[in-house]
C-alpha cells in the first residue's frame, strides 16, 4: 500500500505539472518570456526565490520531469555563476538521490525475483567495487540522461551515500557550463549552441579521466608489487605449470595447442588425485559393490538371489587395472607428444618469474617464465584426534594401497564424515561385505543437500547395513592391546566404538606449503586468494583447480585452467572473468545425487524466490523397467516463469540425466524448450521432459481452459 500510495503521490504531482502546462515554461522560449518577471522577484526576495528554486529543481529531477537542463539555465541567469552553480550542484544531486531511492523502494525486487540469485551477487558485487567508477564517468558525460543514471543505479546495491557525493562531484563540469551558458539566457537561440561538438569532445575524454586513472592506479600497484624483484632480460618459458592434475594438465594443453612455450611440472604421479585416488578408482570399487549389491537382490529381477563370492584382493586389482587402463590419456608420453615439456620433480617459485625444480633424479634447474600456473590440488585432511596416529587410518587417497594388501575386506570399518567421499566409499564397502558405522557431527549427512535428498541417502546407507550415527562427534582414538577404538559423544554421552580399519573422509584441504607461496607473499586462507581472472596478487601468478577454490571438482579444474592459461597467455590483450553460473556435481551413492543451480536450501539461505516442480521417479516407465523407481527430478523456477534457477536429481544416471538441465542453464533455455524436445522412448532422459511437463501443467491458462471446454461442447452441438 505505501508503494501504491507513493506511486499515485508522484502520478498527482507530474500530472499537475503537465496540467498547468509547466513544462512549456520550462522551454528555451519560456523562460527568456519570463526571466524578467523572475528577475523582478528575486530582487525583490532573494534568500524565498532561493529557496523556492532550489525545492522546485529538487522535485523537477526527482521526479524525472523534463525541464531541468532549463532550470540549470534559469539558476546561471537569475544567481550568476558562482550562487547558481552552489545552488544548482546541491539541488540537482538531492534529486538524483531522491529519484534513486525511489528507483530503489519501488522496483528493485521486482528486478531481483526476475534474475537469479549468482548473477545479482556478481553483479552486485561488480558494483560494490566498480561502480563509483563508473558513476564518475556517466556523470561527466552530458550525453547519457542523467535521468536514466538514477533510475538505474537505484537497482543497483550502490550505497545511497557514495551514490549522491560521486554524483556531486561528477555533475559539477556540466553544471558550471550549463550554468555559465545561462548567465547568457537572453543571447541563447537554440541549446544546441551550449553543447559544440567539441566541446562534447572535452567531455567525453573528462569522462574516460576516472577508468584511465583506476588503470593507472593498478599499474602503480603492480610497480609496487614486482619492485623488490628483478625482472629477466629473456624468459626460457612462455608459461611454467606446477601440478599435473585436471588443473594442470588443461592449461598446459591449452598453451601447447596455441604454441606456447610450456613446462609442466608433476612431483609424483600424472593425472592427479582424480586419476589415481579419487572419481576413476572410487567409480571401479563404486561398480564391482553395486554388482555384488545385485546379486544379492537378484530375486528382484526374477533370478535366483546368490551371495557373491569373490576375492577382495581381486576386487582391488580390478580397481588399479582401471587406473592403469586410464592412466595413458593423463601420461607424460601423450603430454610430450602434444608438445608439452614435462619435468618430474618438486617445484618452488622463487621470484615472480623463475621456478626451481629439484628433478627426482636430484638435479636442480631454474626455468623463468612470463606467466606461472600452480594447480597443486588438495590432499585429505586428517582431523587433529588424539590416538588417531597409534591406532592408524586411511583416506581416500591411501586405502587403495593399504586394501590391496588384504585378502578380504575389513570386517569392521569406521567411515569418520558424512560427505560424498564418505559416503560414496561407506556404501561400496559396506556392500563387498564390511560392517560399516558412519559417524557424522552433523545432524545429517549430505549437509550441503536438501533434507530430502540427504534422508533418501540415508535410507539407501542403511538398507545395505550401514550403522549411521549423525550427531556424533569424534573425541579420540584409543588403542588397548590390539583393539583399536573411537569414541564419539551424542547428547552428552560418551560412546565407545571398537574398529579394525578407520577411513578420514572429513573433507579436503589445499596443498599451498612447499612451492615458496610464503616467501612471495601470495596471500592464502583456506586456498590461495585469486581475483576474478584466477590472478595472485602477482598478475603473472595464477591459480586453478582445488587449490583455488572455491569448488573441489575435477570438472571446476579444467574449467578453471581455461581461464588461467588464457589469461596468462593472452591477458594483456584480453582477460576474461572466470564463470561460476553453471557448476555441475555429483554424488555416485545408489541412488545418484546430482545436481546444478541453486537447490532449495541454498535458495531459502539467499532469500531468492523460486517455484518447485518435482517430478517422482516412480511414474518413469524406464525406472519401472530397471527395477529402479526410485528417487525424483526437482527443479526450481523462476516464479511465473520457466527460467531454470537450480535442479536436483535423486536416481539411476542422475549424473548423465543432469547434463540436459546444465546446457539449458548455461545457454538460457527454460522448461518449455525441454519440454518442447523428442526424447527417445523408453530412457531415463524422458524424466527432464516429463518434470517439464509438471511444470507446463501447472501452468495451463485455466480461463483459457475454460473457454475451450465450451467451444468443443459447442461442436459437439
Amino acid at each position: 500500500m505505501k508503494k501504491i500510495f507513493l506511486v499515485l503521490l508522484m502520478a498527482l504531482v507530474a500530472g499537475l505539472f503537465f496540467y498547468f502546462d509547466l513544462n512549456e515554461l520550462l522551454t528555451l522560449q519560456g523562460m527568456k518570456e519570463s526571466l524578467s518577471s523572475f528577475e523582478t522577484w528575486r530582487v525583490s526576495s532573494p534568500l524565498v526565490a532561493a529557496a523556492l528554486f532550489f525545492a522546485v529543481y529538487v522535485v523537477v529531477t526527482a521526479l524525472s520531469l523534463p525541464g531541468a537542463v532549463m532550470m540549470t539555465l534559469a539558476g546561471g541567469a537569475l544567481f550568476g555563476l558562482i550562487w547558481g552553480t552552489v545552488i544548482v550542484s546541491f539541488a540537482s544531486s538531492i534529486g538524483a538521490l531522491l529519484a534513486f531511492l525511489v528507483s530503489r523502494y519501488l522496483l528493485r525486487s521486482m528486478v531481483e525475483s526476475r534474475f537469479d540469485g549468482e548473477r545479482l551477487r556478481a553483479m552486485n558485487e561488480g558494483i560494490q567495487r566498480d561502480g563509483p567508477f563508473y558513476l564518475f564517468t556517466l556523470r561527466l558525460v552530458p550525453l547519457f540522461p542523467f535521468f536514466m543514471i538514477n533510475l538505474l543505479m537505484g537497482l543497483t546495491a550502490l550505497r545511497g551515500a557514495t551514490f549522491y557525493w560521486v554524483s556531486q562531484l561528477g555533475m559539477l563540469a556540466g553544471t558550471l557550463v550549463y550554468v555559465n551558458a545561462g548567465t547568457q539566457l537572453a543571447q541563447l537561440d537554440s541549446l544546441s549552441g551550449i553543447l559544440s561538438p567539441a566541446l562534447l569532445f572535452s567531455f567525453a575524454l573528462l569522462g574516460l579521466f576516472p577508468l584511465l586513472a583506476k588503470k593507472g592506479l593498478a599499474i602503480l600497484k603492480r610497480r609496487r608489487i614486482y619492485a623488490r624483484w628483478q625482472r629477466p632480460a629473456r624468459y626460457d618459458r612462455n608459461m611454467v605449470v606446477i601440478g599435473g592434475g585436471a588443473g594442470g594438465l588443461v592449461s598446459s594443453y591449452i598453451a601447447a595447442a596455441v604454441k606456447a612455450k610450456v613446462t609442466l611440472i608433476e612431483t609424483h604421479k600424472m593425472g592427479g588425485d582424480c586419476l589415481n585416488y579419487g572419481c576413476i578408482p572410487s567409480k571401479a570399487l563404486i561398480r564391482s559393490a553395486k554388482l555384488a549389491h545385485q546379486m544379492r537382490h537378484a530375486t528382484h529381477y526374477g533370478l535366483t538371489s546368490a551371495e557373491p563370492s569373490f576375492s577382495f584382493k581381486q576386487v582391488m586389482q580390478r580397481v588399479h587395472d582401471v587406473i592403469s587402463a586410464v592412466a595413458p590419456h593423463d601420461s607424460i608420453e601423450r603430454y610430450t607428444d602434444l608438445g608439452v615439456e614435462v619435468l618430474q620433480g618438486y617445484a618452488r617459485i622463487v621470484d615472480p618469474w623463475t621456478v626451481e625444480i629439484t628433478l627426482n633424479d636430484g638435479t636442480i634447474q631454474k626455468l623463468t617464465t612470463r606467466s606461472i600456473v600452480i594447480a597443486t590440488g588438495a590432499r585429505p585432511f586428517v582431523p587433529p584426534l588424539p590416538g588417531l596416529d597409534e591406532v592408524g587410518y586411511v583416506t581416500s587417497d591411501t586405502l587403495w594401497e593399504r586394501f590391496a594388501t588384504l585378502d578380504v575386506p575389513p570386517k569392521r570399518l569406521v567411515v569418520l564424515g558424512g560427505g560424498p567421499i564418505g559416503c560414496e566409499l561407506a556404501q561400496s564397502m559396506a556392500r563387498l561385505g564390511s560392517h560399516v558405522i558412519q559417524i557424522e557431527m552433523a545432524p545429517r549427512i549430505m549437509i550441503r543437500e536438501d533434507e530430502d535428498v540427504a534422508d533418501l541417502a540415508a535410507a539407501s546407507l542403511q538398507r545395505d547395513g550401514i550403522e549411521l550415527l549423525t550427531g556424533h562427534k569424534a573425541l579420540r582414538c584409543e588403542l588397548e592391546g590390539s583393539q583399536k577404538f573411537i569414541i564419539v559423544e551424542h547428547q552428552g554421552k560418551e560412546l565407545r566404538i571398537e574398529f579394525d580399519e578407520l577411513l578420514c573422509a572429513v573433507g579436503r584441504a589445499a596443498r599451498l606449503s612447499g612451492y615458496g607461496l610464503e616467501e612471495l607473499g601470495v596471500e592464502t586462507a583456506r586456498t590461495i586468494v585469486t581475483n576474478e581472472y584466477l590472478e595472485t596478487i602477482y598478475p603473472n601468478i595464477y591459480a586453478a583447480g582445488d587449490v583455488a577454490g572455491p569448488y573441489q571438482f575435477t570438472h571446476t579444474a579444467a574449467h578453471q585452467a581455461w581461464y588461467a592459461a588464457v589469461n596468462a597467455l593472452f591477458g594483456n590483450l584480453r582477460r576474461f572473468k572466470v564463470d561460476y553460473r553453471v557448476i555441475p556435481w555429483a554424488t555416485f551413492v545408489d541412488p545418484e545425487i546430482a545436481r546444478v543451480g541453486l537447490n532449495e536450501q541454498e535458495a531459502k539461505e539467499k532469500g531468492v524466490a523460486y517455484e518447485l516442480t518435482r517430478y517422482g521417479m516412480d511414474d518413469l516407465d524406464r525406472a519401472i523397467a530397471d527395477g529402479a523407481a526410485h528417487g525424483f527430478v526437482k527443479v526450481l523456477t523462476v516464479p511465473g516463469k520457466d527460467k531454470i534457477l537450480g535442479v536436483t536429481i535423486v536416481g539411476e544416471h542422475a549424473g548423465d540425466l543432469l547434463a540436459e538441465f546444465v546446457l539449458a542453464m548455461k545457454h538460457g533455455l527454460g522448461l518449455n524448450k525441454i519440454l518442447g524436445t523428442i526424447h527417445s522412448y523408453p530412457t531415463w532422459a524422458e524424466a527432464n521432459k516429463y518434470a517439464a511437463g509438471e511444470w507446463k501443467r501447472a501452468h495451463a491458462p485455466e480461463k483459457l481452459m475454460v473457454w475451450l471446454s465450451r467451444y468443443h461442447a459447442w461442436r459437439r452441438g
